[in-house]
């Protein structure tokens, strides 16, 4: 990390740190969990540990593939004609092949954000018409994965007693 004379990490490697530290707390709480228990739903929607990695591989491919390099036909399990799709979980899918699916997306979009300067622009608007920065992806990324984060100590605390205290 480059340190500024005043001691903070400048911003661009802070953004970075928050998005990763984020990215290994979600492959260590959705770690060592029975399968069975992984793809429980608690709830009334689509949502178990399992379907919130497979949703963060599409997050993670639709802000950094889509949005900021405007890339077209990115493979998303979430589509317009089903937009949960994304935690709907195929027959072959395992937690290891999940968390592998989420480590390459999660190089693909560290080695896009890498060519590009935080005030660069996505190629994609969003629906208002706006093209956010890498910057404000970073920010969304960080928020995106935090919500999940409390999900998934809420899934894991309910279903087999496990908690960041353990």
């Amino acid at each position: 990390m480059t340190v500024r004379s005043e001691g903070f990490v400048d911003e661009r490697s802070m953004l970075q740190g928050h998005l990763d530290a984020n990215r290994a707390d979600i492959v260590r709480k959705a770690s060592g969990i029975p399968w069975d228990l992984a793809t429980r739903r608690l709830g009334p929607t689509p949502t178990s540990i399992a379907g919130i990695v497979q949703h963060l591989v599409d997050v993670e491919r639709w802000w950094f593939r889509h949005y900021l390099l405007g890339e077209d036909g990115v493979a998303l399990h979430s589509t317009d004609d089903d937009p949960d799709g994304d935690f709907d979980l195929a027959d072959d899918v395992t937690m290891q092949s999940l968390l592998a699916d989420y480590d390459v997306a999660c190089e693909e979009s560290r080695a896009i954000a890498a060519r590009h300067e935080l005030t660069d622009e996505c190629v994609r608007a969003r629906r208002d018409g706006t093209h956010p920065t890498l910057r404000w992806v970073y920010v969304h990324m960080i928020e995106e994965l935090s919500r999940h984060l409390g999900h998934l100590d809420i899934y894991r605390e309910l279903l087999d007693g496990q908690t960041d205290r353990d």
